[in-house]
């Protein structure tokens, strides 16, 4: 098995096109398996694609998105897995030029668009995004937090280079070597971060602390839902801007020096910034 893509689901219907996509745009045939986690309810008969390479993992317990992806991963069986929100669309080939591109130490996103879930189409007005500048936002009564911020001198000076270091994602879609993730992530914290949030930060963190880097893949793309259109998975959790902003806070609390005092300095090097 070459990839495993992880989707934690909670009553999404968008999670029906996004395995298709996944299905139809993928080029490593049988090398690739999809793991739907149906995070503490049963999917509808009528949105089970019937497929050898789609398998569906029931938690009896609602338990959010962070422990859906660990389920996932304990699943799998791929050299990489993907963690997938279910609402993505791809571009042809994504699974192999992903795969074949991304090193033993890294963590790689894709181009990334916005999604009509509606019509099921690239919002092409909206633009892509490639890079993503990371900072700390301030969030008015709900605190700080990480927050990555599009970054438009770097996708015009390197916009020839097809797949370069950057220093934030969405985390709607990320893939890295299962190898990486085992020594050095083994999965993604639930406590201090809570159930839902911040799982792209701790993984990026933990792949910089651990002398790695985090990808932009240009040859390939994904389309995600975008920002006006309504979220499922939260709803299934007990969330509230008060469980949000503790996520925030304990990610600043874990990492915010390290930022400050090493990742800032060595991206003076490595960006040039």
């Amino acid at each position: 098995m070459k990839l495993s893509v992880v989707i934690p689901s909670y009553k999404d219907p968008h999670s029906v096109p996004t395995i298709k996509s996944l299905l139809e745009n993928s080029e490593l045939g049988e090398a690739l398996e999809i793991i739907v986690v149906q995070d503490g309810y049963w999917m509808p008969n009528e949105w089970l694609i019937q497929d050898p390479r789609v398998r569906y993992i029931h938690v009896g317990k609602n338990s959010g998105m962070r422990e859906s992806i660990n389920t996932g991963v304990r699943a799998s069986s791929g050299e990489f897995f993907m963690r997938l929100d279910e609402h993505c669309s791809f571009g042809k080939g994504y699974d192999k030029i992903l795969t074949d591109s991304c090193k033993p130490n890294q963590i790689m996103t894709a181009r990334r668009y916005a999604l009509d879930p509606i019509k099921w189409e690239v919002m092409e007005e909206v633009g892509y995004i490639d890079y993503e500048r990371l900072g700390i936002q301030d969030c008015g009564n709900e605190g700080r937090k990480f927050s990555g911020q599009k970054w438009n001198s770097r996708t015009k000076e390197r916009k020839d280079i097809m797949v370069d270091e950057t220093q934030a994602m969405q985390g709607s879609m990320w893939i890295m070597p299962r190898a990486w993730w085992d020594k050095h992530i083994g999965e993604l914290q639930t406590k201090g971060y809570g159930p839902a949030y911040q799982d792209s930060v701790e993984v990026s963190m933990k792949t910089w602390k651990n002398g790695g880097k985090l990808m932009v893949n240009k040859n390939t793309w994904f389309a995600h839902k975008h920002r006006t259109f309504s979220r499922t998975h939260q709803e299934g959790t007990p969330q509230n801007p008060w469980i949000r902003s503790k996520s925030w806070a304990y990610a600043l609390e874990q990492w915010e020096d390290y930022y400050n005092n090493e990742l800032k300095e060595q991206w003076k090097k490595d960006f040039k910034i």
